[in-house]
């Protein structure tokens, strides 16, 4: 290609020089224009959250700095339409190509689709490359040529195939586009990153803990592959303390590769084989398993666009979720009367961070004690964590949901209770985020509402005044959950019935709407109680309101089916003043994934429309799958009391 090219590079989720196969290229071509472009519209209900924009408005004017540093400034532009700020920025200049590192998203892909078919139909040259994965989805299939829907199957194809991991080089020099002063930028300021005066308050706690930037990014890769590593596996099972990598919110953002990631880790695997150090290998194979758990979520987004407002598999289309917004505040509050997960909720809102096992034990909670919709958790996750990934998102709740042929089972129901004495034995996470029970005793600390009355007097817990009592009883919560999978099987009956009429029966998550974007708002807060909130999304304008149809088929009896409607959900807003107390890991936010049998076998009950399993089907399969499991501590049910269980009605 001539040297004389004009090149824009366009920058998203890739915010660093090093190992930028799109900067790389445009350097190498001739001059390049690298732009930064702010599209709030664009981002539809998937609009960044408050911990994730301020961190983008600590990373560019880094990024800006270093492009600077090589010869050429980073225009940042805030737009009303990408496609717009492009097309102007390639006329200012008379650029020729356009080049871009992929990205996987169902937002991203739409919106890539439509630029690339755009320009090309105006002359454009149009480059894209995968600087975010080991192996792009479209590489990766069985033997049938199908998708894979397992992680772990998916996982032992890849580690079959080569991996270029030698990344880009970063360029040394930098040669602007001529007429780069004609391009209007603004400052990151005028970006609008943070959109009041509170949220900046607000983010000034996030200050204290994190350091933006790729240079910063490859500080803490470095740290943590010669400190952290070798012990990675042990810290698992802890949820205090700086235990893991604190590498996710960097690579979100593209401040690292992933291939330099596993450069490095291969390359202290290969010192230690040498040293000897043989208990180096458990922990290289569960970060390795992280790494692939991120690959594998931007593995299901590309294959199957829709798993970010449905689930994977049918039946759950059936699933009686609650849409109940005071239980969801409750919830998001950390007022749930479970000590474990009103912490991780706390320190989730405080910091934009949890730990990953505290993400698996709230998100159960929600979906599995409360009938949460899985999508609600989900999009609230979106709107509040520093590390916020969409692809990563939508693989932790469905598999939490039971929405995915390896996750959680459909009926399991992990205590709380027994889960905190697991990982948080001596009550030290739960004391950090909980003031209110900072003097209770470690005996009682998990379960308060057992402990005698002159315990609580002495620890200053009055429950139901300054600590609230459990939202919901153990042994009532499992009746009820019950009682949601009996009726889901009733209503996936009653749609093979319906289809011999030719009636068509609606996903329930359909009538559940998106949520508008959360805005912050501080407000003074109670001595005792600790709200902990943002505002809850609106489902619908219509109130909520059961109906009830009847399905009739020849022959047969009729079956009344409740159908939940959607409703309006508004709530208020408020900050905790908790202190940030540490940073926790990377590739944690996708959760832990156990094995399934064939892909083959899985696709054959995919719908070709919505590429779904439905009916009881979906359990055979899945305890089919349960024989091959590997032992993953997030999907085991070994753990003494910790699932709750009662005995099975009578039909």
């Amino acid at each position: 290609m001539a040297s004389s090219e004009r090149t824009v590079v366009w920058f998203r989720r890739d915010l660093r020089i090093d190992d930028n196969p799109a900067l790389a290229a445009a350097a190498r071509d001739g001059a390049v224009l690298p732009v930064f472009i702010w599209c709030p519209a664009d981002e539809g209900q998937f609009y960044p959250g408050r911990c994730s924009r301020w961190w983008l408005k600590q990373s560019l004017p880094h990024l800006s700095q270093s492009l600077e540093s090589l010869g050429c400034p980073l225009v940042l532009i805030r737009a009303e339409s990408t496609l717009e700020a492009l097309l102007r920025c390639i006329d200012s200049v008379g650029a020729t190509r356009l080049v871009y590192n992929h990205l996987y998203d169902p937002v991203s892909l739409v919106r890539d689709d439509k630029i690339k078919k755009e320009l090309s139909a105006l002359g454009i040259s149009i480059q894209s490359f995968n600087g975010d994965l080991l192996y792009e989805p479209w590489e990766i299939y069985d033997d049938s040529g199908l998708a894979f829907t397992t992680f772990n199957m998916y996982w032992e194809k890849c580690m079959e195939l080569p991996i270029d991991v030698s990344p880009s080089l970063a360029p040394w020099k930098l040669v602007p586009v001529p007429g780069l002063e004609s391009v209007r930028s603004c400052s990151v300021d005028d970006l609008g990153l943070e959109s009041s005066k509170d949220e900046e308050s607000s983010n000034a706690l996030l200050r204290r803990a994190w350091s933006p930037g790729w240079r910063n990014a490859e500080k803490m890769l470095e740290e943590f592959v010669s400190h952290g590593l070798l012990e990675y596996s042990k810290h698992g099972m802890k949820v205090e303390g700086a235990t893991t990598s604190l590498l996710s919110p960097y690579i979100h953002f593209g401040e690292v590769s992933v291939r330099k990631v596993y450069q490095l880790v291969r390359m202290q695997q290969i010192k230690w084989e040498n040293e000897g150090t043989s208990e180096a290998e458990e922990s290289i194979h569960f970060f390795m398993r992280s790494i692939g758990l991120r690959e594998y979520s931007r593995y299901l987004c590309f294959n199957f666009p829709f798993t970010h407002e449905k689930s994977l598999l049918g039946n759950l289309k059936h699933y009686p979720w609650k849409v109940d917004e005071e239980r969801f505040k409750s919830w998001r509050q950390g007022m749930t009367g479970y000590p474990l997960v009103d912490a991780g909720m706390r320190e989730l809102w405080a910091t934009g961070w949890t730990h990953n096992r505290i993400r698996v034990i709230i998100s159960s909670f929600a979906v599995k004690f409360l009938l949460i919709p899985w999508t609600w958790g989900m999009k609230y996750f979106w709107d509040v964590l520093l590390d916020a990934d969409l692809e990563s998102d939508i693989l932790g709740w469905q598999y939490i949901s039971g929405s995915l042929p390896d996750g959680h089972e459909l009926s399991r129901l992990d205590n709380p209770e027994v889960q905190g004495q697991k990982y948080d034995p001596d009550g030290v996470y739960v004391r950090t985020w909980i003031p209110e029970l900072a003097r209770m005793p470690t005996e009682w600390i998990h379960h308060p509402w057992d402990a005698p009355s002159c315990i609580l007097e002495v620890a200053g817990v009055e429950l139901g005044f300054n600590y609230p009592k459990p939202i919901v009883d153990l042994h009532i919560a499992r009746e009820c959950l019950d009682d949601a999978i009996s009726t889901m099987w009733q209503l996936d009956t009653a749609e093979k019935l319906a289809e011999l009429d030719g009636e068509v029966v609606e996903d329930n998550l359909s009538n559940i709407k998106t949520f508008d974007i959360p805005k912050v708002v501080l407000r003074e807060t109670s001595p005792y109680a600790l709200p902990i909130d943002q505002r809850v999304p609106h489902a619908s304008s219509k109130d909520h309101n059961l109906k009830s149809k009847v399905l009739k088929a020849s022959n047969r009896s009729s079956i009344c089916v409740d159908m939940i409607r959607s409703s309006k959900m508004e709530a208020t807003s408020s900050v905790a003043n908790s202190p940030v107390s540490r940073k926790r890991s990377f590739c944690e936010t996708a959760f832990h994934v156990p094995s399934y049998s064939s892909s083959a076998e899985v696709h054959s009950h995919i719908q070709d429309h919505g590429g779904s399993l439905v009916g009881p089907s979906r359990y055979l399969l899945q305890e089919a799958g349960r024989n091959c499991v590997d032992e993953v501590e997030d999907s085991s049910t070994a753990d003494s009391g910790s699932s709750i269980s009662r005995q099975r009605k009578a039909a």
